[in-house]
């Protein structure tokens, strides 16, 4: 793939931290796959330029001001012009809105069963239904992995979020029932913010 079609680190925090919201370095450096020392440094250069702002304490972390969320679009606009791969992203985007409805679907019925009184939360004592529904996850994640391959193909920065969606079943698979959809690294978590990428990518309102 051409470098052209690479996005700058600077880009790469400040994109990932306005799709994963208000959060800690150290989960934007899980997100990209850059070390954390390089993601604050990166932060550092953000929050000096305006973009970006840290909130101290136990609960605190980074997130983007107005204007670093109005640079993202426009930087990110450009780029995706840039590099010429619009109808491939939206291409893929097309694919992937079905699979969300699906996916949405499946995290229903991860939460929530269906019983003779209506409906009542799953407090998985049932493995054998626990298991179904991952196999329906694990089905839905082998049609993701195409998606996923078409948007690493288009733009380089996309290439992080198959392994991030793999961990997170592998995970719920043995036994970690919240990376399904009770964890920040969960897959519906990663999932939500691949749907986020897309529409800020495509500059697509959230309905």
């Amino acid at each position: 793939m051409p470098d052209s079609y690479k996005s700058g680190a600077d880009l790469v925090v400040l994109h990932t931290l306005l799709c994963l919201g208000f959060t800690t370095a150290a989960r934007v450096a899980e997100a990209t796959g850059l070390a954390e020392s390089d993601v604050e440094s990166e932060l550092i250069d953000l929050a000096v330029a305006g973009l970006v702002t840290k909130t101290p304490g136990d609960f605190g972390g980074w997130g983007l001001t107005e204007a670093g969320k109005a640079a993202d679009a426009k930087r990110i606009s450009e780029e995706l012009e840039k590099a010429g791969t619009r109808a491939a992203v939206a291409a893929a985007y097309d694919t992937f809105i079905v699979l969300n409805s699906e996916l949405l679907d499946l995290c229903t019925a991860w939460q929530m069963r269906s019983t003779d009184g209506g409906v009542t939360p799953n407090d998985h004592s049932d493995p054998e239904y626990d298991s179904r529904v991952l196999s329906r996850l694990a089905n839905l994640h082998e049609r993701a992995g195409g998606v996923c391959a078409d948007l690493s193909a288009a733009m380089r920065r996309f290439h992080r979020y198959h392994p991030r969606l793999t961990d997170a079943l592998t995970r719920a698979q043995a036994g970690a029932l919240d990376y399904v959809a009770d964890n920040t690294s969960s897959y519906h978590s990663v999932w939500f913010q691949l749907h986020e990428d897309l529409l800020v990518t495509l500059g697509m309102p959230r309905h």
